[in-house]
């Protein structure tokens, strides 16, 4: 036999004795097949598929016989990029319950922390106070800086990507203590090295919150100087501004001087103006933001679409009383001559610090969260109710529930117009933050009443705002809660639907989508989303969540890391 002859024998015997070959895997491992696409860029929607493979989006358009492992007939769906929550207080909430199911149910992909306040860089004084001053959510501290704290989260497993400033009011803790005066320049310095090495693990920029104490005694120079060295890694300057109210002018001015100053931009955390006798001077503080854009100087917003805000009782009090911090504040309210001098301040208009409750009047002031057993059932009711309940003035009462609660006690403060909200959802560079945890309608959440921010703050845009009032169309809402922040915080590959960005979508139905969540009963998760992608892993499936936590750090610009690990 010829060689040619028995090599095509050898061949045939082989493929004979050969296993069957089998077929191709599938080449994606998700195609969600002809939903309405909202790209985040604010254009037209179409509609197309999309093919997922491991975290990422690999193709958009039609896919025709291409097949996924997963695939998910979603028409009738619009199909966005995930969601960014500007202004969370996940910090907490992540870390009982990494679900964050109040916001996956919104689409919220995304959690930014970071007002003021951080998670890091904590010293061991720090570490002590917050584990004194925790409530209802209890947790160990189990880190340092905030680098090593987004590291904690996702290692507990989280299902939102997070991402975080670092607080101005954080360093300054660190190193000056709750004291009204300057740092010391060796104590500056000490705070600009803190903000490097945030940076340098990834932070996204500077956040301040200057209406509370100790913040409040941070002069402007103090805050350029921690911004320069933000602005040297690409960060951004963030602040709930010194004044929302009386002076809100001259605090939109300072936010302006500091952007330019530290060479950076800058953004108004909550965007808002408090109190009936201040609502008109939302146009001039419009016309200050455009004139610095126009300049050069980027400033850019965000806000919640509500008319009420939340914080705590030390936002009626004046500063100079907290200063010391917690445990020296209750000890002077409990001075007979002090707390005459802070019931007369406290009652009376001024320039001098921010008073919500003056702006809100005692019956415009609910009481939603205490962290004494005792007061619980006081949940809900406005500081008026309670006084009346007392036979105490408003004034009083409040310094008698700090002392008694051993907190600062949550509130609720009825503040804004209702046309001012709107007016501001219009603007172009308005992007939406909760300013709130991500909590779930269940277990020790139930312990305290949220503001419904909390359950509803993007699904009252997409709802009540864009389907039934048509104050912007569904792309533009769409624009502002994904690409403008993404673009604003310089964060790389999310933000649009795009092929090769990470796969974090959100698909709703807008004629669905909405907010039930109320003040009376917040505890009421949204309506309308359908299912929820986070680095292409589903973690809301037919409007249930999967229990998946597949969240990641985001970093900022200044990470210092191999250009393959960068996110």
């Amino acid at each position: 036999m010829k060689r040619s002859a028995t090599l095509l024998v050898v061949l045939s015997v082989l493929l004979f004795l050969a296993p069957p070959a089998r077929s191709a895997e599938p080449p994606y491992d998700v195609i969600l097949r002809g939903g309405t696409i909202y790209d985040g860029g604010g254009g037209m929607p179409f509609t197309a598929d999309v093919a997922l493979r491991g975290e990422r989006i690999v193709k958009i358009g039609d896919l025709g016989e291409a097949k996924g492992t997963i695939e998910i007939d979603v028409r009738g769906l619009a199909v966005a990029p995930g969601f960014v929550n500007m202004l969370s207080w996940a910090t907490e909430s992540l870390l009982v319950d990494g679900r964050g199911l109040s916001d996956i149910k919104q689409g919220v992909t995304l959690e930014v922390m970071g007002e003021g306040f951080s998670m890091g860089p904590l010293n061991e004084s720090m570490k002590k106070e917050a584990k004194a001053q925790q409530g209802d959510v209890q947790f160990d501290i189990a880190w340092t800086t905030l680098g090593e704290y987004l590291d904690h989260l996702v290692r507990r497993g989280i299902s939102p990507n997070v991402a975080s400033f670092v607080g101005a009011t954080t360093v300054r803790i660190h190193e000056v203590g709750y004291a009204d005066r300057p740092p010391t320049p060796e104590e500056l310095e000490r705070m600009k090295t803190l903000v490097r090495r945030a940076m340098e693990e990834g932070a996204l920029g500077v956040g301040s919150s200057l209406i509370y104490a100790p913040a409040f005694y941070a002069k402007t120079d103090e805050l350029v100087a921690l911004c320069e060295v933000a602005g040297q890694y690409g960060g951004m300057y963030i602040s709930h501004m010194r004044s929302e109210g009386n002076r809100v002018e001259q605090a939109v001015d300072e936010l302006i001087e500091i952007a330019r100053r530290g060479k950076l931009p800058a953004e108004i955390y909550h965007l808002k103006v408090s109190g009936r006798p201040n609502w008109s001077k939302l146009d001039k503080i419009l016309e200050k933001v455009e004139a610095a854009r126009a300049s050069g100087v980027r400033v850019t917003a965000d806000m919640y679409t509500y008319t009420a805000g939340a914080t705590g009782l030390d936002a009626a009090m004046p500063p100079w009383v907290q200063e010391g911090g917690h445990d020296a504040w209750v000890a002077r309210l409990k001075d007979p001559a002090i707390r005459e001098r802070v019931k007369k301040e406290m009652s009376s208009p001024t320039d001098e610090w921010e008073n919500l409750r003056l702006f809100a009047g005692p019956e415009g002031t609910l009481l939603a969260a205490f962290k004494n057993d005792a007061l619980k059932p006081l949940t809900g009711k406005t500081l008026a109710e309670v006084a009346k309940m007392r036979g105490t003035s408003p004034e009083e009462t409040a310094m008698d529930l700090v002392i008694e609660d051993g907190s600062r006690v949550g509130t609720i403060y009825f503040l804004m117009s209702e046309e001012n909200v709107k007016r501001q959802i219009a603007i172009p560079w308005v992007s939406f933050g909760s300013d709130a945890e991500a909590p779930a309608p269940e277990g020790v959440f139930l312990k305290s009443n949220q503001h419904p921010r909390a359950y509803g703050n993007v699904a009252r845009l997409l709802g009540k705002y864009v389907r039934d009032e048509k104050v912007i169309p569904l792309e533009e809402a769409i624009r502002k809660l994904t690409s403008l922040p993404a673009e604003n915080l310089k964060i790389r590959d999310r933000g649009r639907l795009r092929e090769g960005y990470f796969a974090d979508l959100a698909l709703f139905d807008p004629a669905k989508v909405g907010d039930p969540a109320t003040y009376d009963k917040p505890h009421q998760l949204a309506t309308g989303m359908v299912h929820v992608f986070v680095n292409g892993i589903q973690v809301l499936k037919n409007g249930e969540h999967t229990g998946a936590t597949p969240g990641q750090v985001v970093r900022g610009p200044g990470w210092k890391a191999p250009a393959a690990e960068v996110r």
